[in-house]
């Protein structure tokens, strides 16, 4: 299973982006896409997820700015990005919890796009 994201970039602070990741390999289901993001110095933070069911999860920081969207039939995740401030700079990574097909046998595991780069800077 691999994850491609994209979408990132430099932009002045009050702008938009809109990143998005796609999922590839023997993916039988997702269950969860999620958005997360590190800044240097910092641990890696969840930032925005979807479920299979439409549910969604945003950290106190995004404050309405930001709306993610998934297609759980093409694996693609998307995540919306307005009013960006100087403190939303960071590498932005896609993952996924997803059910697997291997061999023979049905897996479930995370699995992690390579990052984004996302600069919000006048």
């Amino acid at each position: 299973v691999q994850l491609q994201a994209s979408g990132g970039g430099l932009v002045q602070p009050g702008g938009s982006l809109r990143l998005s990741c796609a999922a590839s390999g023997r993916i039988f289901s997702i269950l969860t896409m999620g958005w997360y993001r590190q800044a240097p110095g910092n641990q890696r933070e969840s930032v925005a997820s979807i479920a299979s069911g439409g549910v969604t999860y945003y950290a106190d920081f995004v404050s309405g700015r930001f709306t993610i969207s998934g297609d759980f039939d093409v694996n693609t995740l998307y995540l919306e990005m307005n009013s960006l401030k100087p403190d939303d700079s960071a590498v932005y990574y896609c993952n996924i919890n997803a059910t697997y097909i291997k061999g023979e046998g049905f897996y479930t595991a995370p699995f992690w796009g390579q990052g984004t780069q996302v600069t919000v800077s006048s």
